[in-house]
């Protein structure tokens, strides 16, 4: 971007003011909740009711993840619709129908591990659908200029929900049971689909195709792979999801079976550390201002996997385990919205108009893509060499992460202009 360019960029409006953003945002913090109590609920039903296994748990993460390696034709076939916000919708109404199936099977006695895995499958293909429409109607809602402003906001939604959300899920889990507490999910994608629904939006049509879906695939594939930012964000992200899923796949069941604590300990430790969280997604614009966004994002890509290291170390008394896995996640949580954030950031700001849906579901393809194999590389090596052997390697190694920053052009930006230039 040029000096002239810049100066007459329109300021970021006040998107507290926008009537369609403030809905869009009620709608994915409404999601977000919901999300919390089933990232619970979930594996709990897997341990709790059907007594499965390291390996039957990293698949059950795995299978939530899978879908997205479906995102890289998604991507293609959703940036040659012009209604994204119809497929939000659907996405919403997908998941939600697929979640009720848990409490209904519940109240017959009839789940089943199959049907665990199952909705764990069709719920992360109505994610993927849902991520990559969401991508095209951002940048509908959010100007160029509130892009960091607009993520940092829904960011603090998604971290709010981890501070409160795992703690009801935790309650709920012990009064209601875990199927029963997965109702309150179902309802939240209810909730977003309406909210979704009442957002006016004007959406172009798609340019005309110049290319097959294959050739749409091809093309987002390299736009990711040969562009330099885009590749350093994809390799950073990559591998601290490939450590952090190794991490993530088995710490419910470390903290209910090694550590001994219960539904409602593991929500409050894990609420209580998403605080980070929301100090994170907080103080994001603001050190990016103040440092650069690529240092920031650096930083962040350190600072988040590294705590997890500690987690092999928890030990004592019940009120000191919740403790330690608090601060844990509290260290943790700061650290993925410093990344997030600036990174989510500067991907939307150097992604053509016209190639949002494919961009995304190549991104999405790798840097999602790898999180069921880390939660199945997580599961082997939970059962050959301990949970807390794996929980170290996994901290340790998602600190590699930054090496892609580092080495790329990312940390020389300091604002989004820098990356035009």
């Amino acid at each position: 971007m040029t000096a002239t360019t810049a100066a007459v960029t329109d300021p970021s409006p006040p998107l507290h003011r926008d009537r369609r953003f403030r809905t869009f945002w009620a709608a994915e913090t409404v999601s977000q909740f919901g999300d919390r109590v089933s990232e619970l609920a979930l594996p709990l039903i897997a341990v709790s009711l059907l007594t499965a296994t390291p390996v039957q748990v990293s698949v059950l993460t795995a299978l939530i993840w899978l879908p997205n390696l479906l995102g890289l034709f998604l991507g293609a076939w959703v940036d040659q619709r012009t209604h994204k916000r119809r497929l939000l919708i659907i996405a919403d109404l997908v998941r939600a129908a697929v979640l009720l199936s848990l409490p209904v099977a519940y109240l017959f006695d009839a789940i089943t591990l199959a049907q665990l895995y199952l909705v764990a499958l069709l719920t992360g293909f109505g994610a993927v659908l849902f991520a990559m429409a969401r991508q095209a109607f951002f940048v509908a809602l959010v100007p160029r200029s509130a892009y960091v402003d607009a993520n940092s906001k829904l960011s603090m939604s998604r971290s709010l929900s981890f501070i409160a959300g795992p703690a009801v899920g935790g309650g709920l889990v012990q009064a209601l049971s875990a199927p029963v507490a997965i109702f309150v999910d179902a309802v939240s994608f209810l909730g977003s689909a309406l909210l979704l629904r009442r957002i006016p939006v004007t959406e172009p049509p798609p340019p005309p195709r110049q290319a097959s879906t294959l050739g749409l695939v091809r093309e987002g594939l390299v736009m990711v792979l040969r562009h330099p930012v885009l590749r350093a964000a994809l390799g950073c992200t990559s591998t601290v999801n490939f450590f952090t899923f190794i991490a993530g796949a088995l710490l419910v069941l470390y903290a209910s079976r090694d550590l001994d604590l219960s539904a409602g300990a593991i929500g409050v430790a894990l609420g209580f550390g998403a605080l980070g969280g929301l100090a994170g997604a907080g103080l994001a614009p603001r050190i990016s201002r103040s440092i650069g966004l690529g240092r920031t994002a650096m930083i962040g890509a350190v600072l988040f996997p590294a705590p997890l290291a500690l987690t092999a170390l928890v030990t004592g008394p019940t009120w000191t385990k919740v403790a330690m896995l608090a601060a844990i996640e509290l260290v943790s949580s700061i650290g993925v919205m410093l990344m997030d954030v600036n990174l989510n950031a500067l991907l939307t700001a150097v992604t053509p108009d016209e190639a949002r849906g494919r961009r995304a579901g190549a991104y999405s393809a790798v840097n999602y893509g790898i999180r069921p194999i880390g939660a199945l590389v997580g599961g082997a090596l939970g059962t050959t060499i301990g949970l807390r052997p794996t929980l170290a390697i996994a901290g340790l190694g998602g600190m590699l992460a930054v090496l892609w920053l580092v080495a790329s052009p990312v940390r020389h930006i300091r604002t989004l202009d820098d990356q035009t230039a």
